[in-house]
């Protein structure tokens, strides 16, 4: 029993660790993603760095083979003179400028394997960090979307406001078309009403006629036939 239930645990542990770390996973990418620039950084700067040095051995290792030369020169001409002393002087002091330049060749030509591989390493690092700042921006990208489905307008909050939204709506609408037709039907009312007591005054000869009665036409047709009677015209 203690056993199961030490496991439940270290599984509820598990799962709750899981989902911090889902939670918080644009957080920890972009800490990584800024520990993994400063590393790039730093590793661009020891890149310089060994280039300088390696130009800095490079001038170096030129002023000792031109001093050699020089040396080389001096004793020559020394010997012709029969000052063998003096040959001898630039001779030891080539010696060392010889073993110096030795030195200089071999560091130059590790120092030269150690850049390359620097380059190599950075060049790649830069490719990669680029590569995770496009993947960063993309899964930023996803994430809101993700978020205002679940969380915005699709999820469960977002999906009642929507539908409180449309109910108000409706009401709004059905509120205004009742209006309408209130007003409608009082304008209705109100002409109807002043049309039949205007109608009533006229009947009765108060007022100008405002539409014809079949008197009124009756006489017109009369006058019209008169008109047009040949006999009667002549």
């Amino acid at each position: 029993m203690l056993k199961t239930l030490i496991t439940l645990i270290r599984g509820a542990t598990s799962r709750a660790e899981e989902e911090v770390a889902d939670r918080s996973a644009l957080l920890i990418l972009d800490q990584q993603i800024r520990d993994a620039a400063a590393a790039t950084d730093r590793a661009k700067r020891a890149l310089a760095l060994a280039i300088a040095q390696d130009d800095a051995e490079a001038k170096r290792l030129e002023r000792t083979l031109s001093g050699i030369a020089d040396l080389e020169t001096r004793a020559t001409g020394a010997l012709a003179a029969g000052r063998e002393d003096l040959a001898r002087e630039a001779a030891e002091a080539i010696a060392l400028m010889e073993a110096d330049r030795d030195a200089i060749r071999e560091a130059g030509a590790t120092f030269a394997r150690e850049i390359s591989t620097m380059k190599t390493a950075v060049a790649g690092a830069t490719l990669r960090l680029a590569e995770l700042e496009r993947g960063r921006r993309i899964a930023q990208a996803a994430e809101a979307v993700r978020r205002l489905k679940f969380d915005g307008v699709a999820g469960p909050t977002g999906a009642a406001a929507l539908v409180e939204a449309e109910t108000t709506l409706k009401r709004l609408r059905e509120r205004q078309a009742e209006d309408a037709a209130a007003s409608a039907a009082l304008e209705a009312l109100d002409g109807a009403s002043g049309k039949t007591i205007a109608n009533r005054l006229e009947a009765e000869g108060f007022g100008p006629r405002t539409r014809p009665t079949a008197a009124d036409v009756l006489d017109r047709l009369k006058r019209r036939s008169t008109s047009a009677d040949p006999a009667t015209a002549a």
